[in-house]
């Protein structure tokens, strides 16, 4: 498979890939299983959250 990524967006996989230790395979795998989940919870009507720890503020994720 060819990827065709931006600049910036090459140099963010590779700069994961180094403080992660993991191929770039594998990087893009796991992605693609977290997008999964993200969908497949949307799909089923729930909402996802990131909650700051110290505040407990909740910021709903927007998807496209």
């Amino acid at each position: 498979m060819t990827l065709n990524l931006a600049g910036t967006e090459m140099q963010f996989l590779e700069d994961l890939c180094v403080r992660k230790g993991v191929s770039k395979t594998a990087a893009i795998r796991q992605a693609l299983r977290l997008y999964q989940v993200v969908e497949d919870r949307v799909d089923a009507g729930k909402k996802l959250y990131f909650v700051d720890g110290s505040t407990k503020e909740r910021s709903e994720l927007m998807l496209l």
